[in-house]
């Protein structure tokens, strides 16, 4: 009778741990989905802030990145799925009392939750504050900060409210439902306006063929500037520099997509110009990046005009 008993006890403590190992794995999957949801979505609010407002005060790190924006779609398109089906099998469980509502795999997580969320809280608030100080509270800087502030209350207030629910057995609460949907449809409206920011795969495939085309314009033109310093004189042809400097390839006289040669003119005593066919423009979109501010282009057939630099 007691070894029956004692077996019996050996299987539901069994069962218990299995559950609680379950558990532990929904929570830490919906908490991992979760912190990638709400970081992007702030990404893609950021992007959006940045794209839509200039600020002379802060020009370098708030610019707007096409390829960050790209990946926090991604990463949104791939994480709210997965949060919001964990959070509903948490539910179902805590509905069908399947996960006690005192479970400490609950309360751990839920309070860790809670915790990341009052620490980006307390961070951007005293961001506000630095700023108001240092003169650069700016309507980026407001709007950002709302941003970051308005996620993370939500999360806290959500988790908050959940854990302080007495009853949970056979009971669908309906603030928790609108949490849930009214956060969804937070994200599905910071997605969706992200599509009127973000180029096109075509215009990004693009913009990767001309980036090809600027890399092989800084090796020419490093080229021209080593023989000009050399020799005192422009090269007469690229196939010159070719034979002259072993850093520069063949491929690197053409486009890499059409295999037709770059046009090469001597403007100058010191002046030159590198001609192709781009096919977007790096005008339109400021970039810190080195080599398009080097060779600023319109889209189309272009002629680039470049000094040579003399070496003291």
């Amino acid at each position: 009778m007691r070894s029956e008993y004692g077996k019996k006890r050996g299987e539901k403590m069994k069962q218990k741990n299995n559950n609680a190992a379950k558990f532990a794995f929904f929570y830490m999957l919906s908490l991992v989905a979760l912190i990638f949801m709400a970081l992007n979505t702030g990404i893609i609010v950021f992007q959006i802030v940045n794209k839509s407002i200039v600020d002379v005060i802060d020009q370098y790190s708030g610019r707007y990145s096409p390829s960050l924006l790209k990946v926090a779609m991604s990463s949104l398109i791939i994480s709210t799925p997965i949060f919001y089906l964990t959070i509903r099998q948490i539910y179902k469980s805590l509905f069908s009392g399947a996960l006690d509502k005192d479970s400490g795999v609950r309360k751990w997580l839920t309070y860790f939750i809670m915790f990341i969320s009052s620490v980006v809280m307390i961070g951007w608030l005293i961001g506000i504050v630095n700023s108001f100080f240092e003169g650069d509270l700016t309507i980026k800087f407001i709007l950002k900060a709302i941003t970051a502030i308005g996620i993370a209350a939500g999360v806290f207030s959500f988790y908050l409210y959940d854990i302080r629910r007495e009853e949970v057995l056979g009971k669908k609460d309906k603030v928790i439902r609108i949490y849930l949907y009214g956060s969804l449809a937070v994200v599905v409206a910071v997605f969706t306006s992200s599509l009127f920011f973000v180029e096109s795969p075509t215009e990004t495939r693009n913009r990767k063929m001309d980036s090809a085309i600027l890399s092989s314009f800084n090796k020419i033109g490093t080229a021209i500037n080593d023989y000009y310093n050399d020799e005192k004189k422009l090269p007469e042809s690229l196939e010159e520099i070719a034979v002259e400097f072993n850093y520069v390839t063949d491929r690197d006289l053409k486009d890499p997509v059409t295999d037709k040669g770059y046009e090469y003119k001597i403007v100058g005593n010191k002046k030159y110009e590198l001609c192709a066919t781009f096919r977007t423009s790096n005008k339109d979109i400021p970039s810190p990046d080195y080599l398009e501010g080097l060779w600023p282009h319109a889209v189309g057939y272009q002629c680039l005009r470049q000094r040579v630099k003399v070496k003291d």
